[in-house]
Order: structure tokens, then sequence, then C-alpha cells
């Protein structure tokens, strides 16, 4: 390895996908009561999660604090070694910052380690996609300071695009207005949502019925996809797994040389995506 990878549970990926990653954990409170996400989707009840939020459960989540990053990269720092953090989105999180202030802090104290905190402008796969990069860049033996580069250009084209089924827990964060929401859901439409190029969340465009969202969400895959060396492609859901197996097929019918894996959606931004979010993720040629 030519410098160290870090992720956060966030990244969304499955323990077999985590060679050459350091996954940070994540804590979040349910009805008070702490959490602790250890990162690895597979071993996350997502039923029971998403079951839970439609019943009523009160989810809280916080950044991830400059204190926690000073734990885990002081060590490497003192020693020398390179560090990449691929982080979410600083339009949706203070993590970035909080990252970055740790980063700067070790550099100073530390001058011949290089410590870079990628804003990968996602979340969820959004983040993974980078983090696996990473980590192949990391396995090639690519400098450090060159894989940074190459990791800030690939960020427009790590591409997500998703729908939810309940606008409300988007209404809750601020994403859309109640009255909005109040509409939509009266009259069934479903918002095509993506991590624009400054990392906020928004609509791109709207349908009406499930059938019609997940279709929509297929036809941005047939728009923006490219061909690149890695040919896997993420879908994550807030238990519905019926709706994401039918966006597989969709996905395949376009592009059946692709590898698509399905997992849950990690309990960090499903909090505010709620049950039935359903999320593609891929290389495209831009966001």
């Amino acid at each position: 390895m030519s410098f160290t990878v870090f992720a956060d549970g966030c990244a969304n990926l499955p323990h077999s996908l985590t060679e050459g990653i350091t996954i940070l954990p994540c804590e979040y409170l349910i009805n008070g009561e702490s959490r602790v996400y250890d990162g690895d989707i597979e071993s996350f009840d997502g039923h029971s999660y998403y079951e839970g939020l439609k019943n009523g459960n009160k989810v809280q989540t916080s950044l991830l604090n400059t204190q926690l990053f000073l734990t885990h990269f002081t060590p490497l720092a003192k020693r020398g070694e390179d560090i990449v953090y691929i982080a979410m989105s600083s339009g949706i999180s203070g993590t970035y910052n909080a990252a970055v202030t740790a980063a700067n802090e070790l550099m100073e104290e530390y001058p011949d380690c290089f410590i870079h905190i990628v804003d990968s402008h996602g979340c969820g796969y959004g983040n993974g996609l980078l983090a696996l990069k990473a980590a192949k860049l990391s396995r090639d033996g690519v400098d450090c300071r060159e894989a940074a580069r190459i990791l800030d250009e690939a960020v427009p084209h790590a591409c997500q695009y998703f729908t939810v089924d309940d606008l409300n827990f988007l209404k809750n964060t601020g994403r859309v207005s109640g009255v909005t929401a109040q509409i939509g859901t009266i009259l069934n439409i479903k918002p095509i949502l993506f991590g624009d190029s400054t990392g906020h969340i928004i609509s791109c465009s709207k349908v009406r019925g499930r059938k019609n969202a997940i279709a929509a969400v297929a036809a941005k895959f047939a728009e923006k996809r490219m061909d690149t060396e890695d040919k896997r492609v993420f879908i994550s859901h807030g238990d519905c797994i019926k709706d994401a197996e039918k966006l597989r097929d969709l996905v395949t019918e376009i592009s059946p040389e692709v590898e698509v894996i399905i997992t849950q959606h990690e309990p960090f931004s499903g909090a505010h995506v709620g049950p039935g979010m359903l999320g593609l993720f891929f290389w495209g040629k831009e966001r």
C-alpha cells in the first residue's frame, strides 16, 4: 500500500469489498438510545431499522468529530505515512470540515505525512465508489498526492440517483417543504433526486407512481453511464428488495455486462430518506 485509505459507515460497503479500506464507525441515536454502526452493511438489520422508522422511531445522527479523526490518523502521521479519507458530502454534513481540521493539524505537527480529505459530494455508495477507487490506487502503488488529484477529478463522475417512497422524511430534514410533501403524497408524486456538484441533494425530475420512478432512475443510468474498468453498479434500498430487483433488471437490460450489487441502505442517510428509498450508484459521464 502506498497510502492508507479511510472511509466510514456511510460508504455502505459490504465487508467483502473493504480490503484496503479502514472503516470508521458511526454513532447514532434511536429514541435516545445510542447505537454504533460498524460499517458492514451486510450485518445491518435494515428490515428492523426501516420498520422502526415506519412505526415512528426517532433517529438522530451527528457528524464524525475532529477528535475521532485525530485518534485514527495520529499513529500513521507519526510514522510519516500518507492518508486519504473519503468523506460524505460537505453539503449535508460537517464531517468533511472536521476531517480537514484534523488533517491540517497533523500535517503541521508531522510534516513528513500527507493527508488528503476527499469531499465525495455524496453519501452511501456515492462514498463507496470513491473509497473502492482509492483502495485500488493504493494497491497499485500510486503516490498519495497523485491519487488525491485523481480522486478529486473522479468526484463529478460518481453518479447517484435515487427516489423515495415517503416525502415526509425529506420534509423533516428540510429537503422539501411541508406543502410539497403533502401535495406530493396526495398526488403520488415521486421525486428523482441526486447529489449535485456542490454536494447538495436536489430534485432533477418528478414522476407519478413508484413504477415510473424506478424506470426514471434506470433511465438516468442509460443517459449518464460511461465505460470503465470497474463494471460494478450498486443499488441500495430502504427495505424494498423487490423494487431493488426491478431496478437491477432494468439496469442489466441497458448494460448486460455490469455486475449489480444490491444491499440495504446504511442507517445514517437512511434516517433522512426513509423506508422505500431506492438508489442507483455508478460511474458516469457527469452527474
